[in-house]
């Protein structure tokens, strides 16, 4: 995990049990002055968002998408704030008006595999922080 930069620096939640893909995208983050938390499961998910108090959350659709909003729901709960969320996953056909996503309180959708450009210009987007805040040029 970064260090530094104090209230600066952004906390992302990546939940996903692909220890790849969390990895790949934890770099990524990393290299872009996020701080990065990590779980294998949704419940290991709720413990760390309780220890981390995550600025936005990346959680892997594990089953299904009122699961993946559960998991959500309950880490938001857990640290007692609305934070935005997002769902990466490959499953994202099963989404499509599937169930409404905005009402579980999910901000999102990335497709595996994501690309990781993306990802942090929308995590900076949504949370305010301009590529000068985080320390780079």
């Amino acid at each position: 995990m970064n260090i530094g930069l104090g209230s600066r620096r952004r906390t992302i939640l990546l939940i996903d049990a692909d220890a790849h893909a969390r990895a790949t995208l934890r770099k990524a983050l990393e290299d872009a002055d996020f701080s990065v938390g990590e779980a294998a499961n949704n419940r290991e998910g709720q413990r760390t968002a309780l220890r981390i108090a995550p600025d936005a959350i990346l959680a892997e659709l594990m089953t299904d998408p009122t699961d993946a909003g559960t998991t959500i729901t309950r880490a938001m709960e857990a640290i007692g704030g609305t934070i935005p969320c997002y769902i990466v996953s490959t499953a994202a056909d099963a989404l499509i008006g599937a169930v409404g996503l905005h009402e579980l309180g999910i901000s999102g959708v990335f497709l595996k595999p994501v690309e990781p450009a993306i990802v942090i210009q929308t995590l900076r987007t949504r949370l305010g922080v301009r590529q000068g805040d985080t320390g780079r040029a």
